[in-house]
């Protein structure tokens, strides 16, 4: 049989590469995908340059791969970048919209790109790499929750429109993930003294977390289960962390939830010395 083709988004690194990666060798013919296109490394996957910024963009590469190949099977929606920690005041709003545009909106416009092919073929399965900051609060990086949410919102919508003309839909929901996200992560753009000492701590924090987090392998892992599931599953919690929190947050009162998230964020021992330095 002919190899399915899958296109994923934000490939050159991370858990875009380990995704493209694990597909090729899992007999998937894999085009990733960045803004730079081909890559100096060498992959066992084609590299093409997209913009998921650019409706044109868009266009261009994913006629080129119908083109070539004729079809499109599989949509891993990867790209994306990060807010470091700060108030929700510290982003201004050319920041938010920035970071929406292409964590929320980069997957509006891939998926309104590819959608007629699949509708055309009768199949296809789009994969959206959310996280579990999708289903929980995250204070402190309140914006770029903010596109999480709007994943789960928009993926969950877009499955029951797409179920009946041979289309599923999944979002993938990773905890911390040990790559170089961090090098794409942007400070807040209107920093306030008040916020000094939450920003440095948390920093400090979610800097371990990262570094102690589950492998990139963990979360292409997961997307290939959703790939090749005959009934797929609406979302998929990738790592030990985000499985957990998704099953609190499914079924623990939510002050209990509520209580965890303060304690292992230290927020209130961090107002207590805000509050003691103002």
């Amino acid at each position: 049989m002919k190899s399915k083709i899958a296109i994923v988004t934000g490939a050159s690194s991370g858990i875009g590469a380990a995704t493209a990666e694990l597909l090729a060798n899992s007999g998937y013919k894999v085009y990733g995908t960045s803004r730079k296109g081909a890559q100096a490394a060498k992959h066992s996957y084609n590299m093409i340059p997209l913009d998921v910024n650019s409706e044109a963009s868009i266009e261009a590469a994913l006629k080129e791969v119908v083109k070539i190949e004729g079809r499109i099977d599989i949509l891993v929606n990867n790209a994306g970048f990060g807010v470091a920690p700060g108030g929700a005041e510290e982003s201004s709003i050319e920041q938010t919209k920035m970071l929406f545009d292409t964590n929320f909106f980069g997957i509006v416009r891939m998926t309104r790109a590819v959608v007629p092919y699949m509708r055309k073929q009768g199949e296809g399965r789009i994969i959206n790499i959310g996280s579990i900051l999708g289903l929980i609060p995250a204070p402190y990086m309140a914006t770029y929750a903010a596109t999480k949410h709007a994943v789960e919102g928009f993926s969950e919508s877009l499955d029951h429109e797409l179920r009946t003309r041979g289309i599923r839909v999944s979002v993938i929901e990773p905890g911390y993930t040990n790559t170089q996200f961090e090098a794409n992560t942007q400070e807040v753009d209107s920093q306030l003294d008040e916020y000094n000492i939450a920003r440095t701590a948390l920093a400090k924090i979610i800097k371990v977390a990262v570094a102690g987090g589950d492998d990139p392998k963990v979360v292409a892992s997961t997307v290939l289960k959703a790939v090749n599931a005959k009934n797929p599953k609406l979302r998929y919690a990738a790592g030990k962390l985000a499985c957990r929190l998704s099953f609190l947050r499914r079924f623990a009162p939510a002050a209990l939830v509520d209580m965890g998230i303060r304690k292992e964020m230290e927020l209130d021992s961090l107002a207590q010395i805000a509050s003691q330095n103002s």
